[in-house]
């Protein structure tokens, strides 16, 4: 069986998950982001439980259609850009559309439709985030971090990073280097 859970997108809430189903005495054959696929059928009581335990740790148990594609949208999006070593190298709506075996253009409505924004501003804002993430911890450079990331050029990735945060990414790499310094003259 199949349960589609909504926010799950750390290996914290993966575990978080894993020892609800515990306590429920429900054996779990996978716990992914997202999807939890059980080893048996769970009562509707369990269900229900499930259902308010996870609330109680800021997950949520999903049961309409809309939502539960809109969460494997959100989690492979969230998968091929922060936990995937190198991002793939076809163009990510039809990486997308392959990974959930829907056309693209129904994938990107029902996001808009349900989201309030396009999915392909969904993925921007994301790599945005990866890319404040890369930016401190300081081991790349804009250039490999805009080629990790498959951006066509540096100026492209400034352009999006700027939009979104409202900063140039070099300058939000200085706030960080000035709150260390400020941090170490306490």
């Amino acid at each position: 069986m199949k349960l589609y859970i909504k926010y799950m997108v750390s290996l914290r809430c993966k575990m978080v998950v894993h020892q609800e189903l515990e306590k429920l005495n429900i054996k779990n054959a996978l716990v992914d982001l997202g999807l939890v696929e059980t080893l048996d059928d769970i009562t509707a009581e369990q269900r229900m439980q499930l259902r308010d335990n996870l609330l109680k740790t800021g997950l949520e148990l999903l049961d309409d259609k809309k939502s539960i594609l809109i969460e494997k949208i959100k989690n492979v999006v969230t998968e091929m850009i922060h936990f995937s070593e190198a991002l793939p190298k076809e163009n990510f709506s039809d990486y997308v559309s392959k990974k959930l075996g829907y056309d693209y253009t129904y994938l990107a409505n029902t996001f808009s439709e349900v989201k309030g924004m396009t999915l392909q501003h969904f993925i921007i804002i994301n790599k945005v985030e990866k890319v404040k993430e890369l930016l401190l911890y300081d081991e790349l450079n804009l250039t490999e971090i805009s080629y990790k990331l498959n951006y066509s050029s540096v100026a492209h990735l400034s352009n999006q990073f700027k939009k979104i945060t409202g900063l140039s990414p070099s300058f939000y790499r200085n706030l960080k280097k000035q709150r260390l310094k400020n941090l170490e003259d306490l």
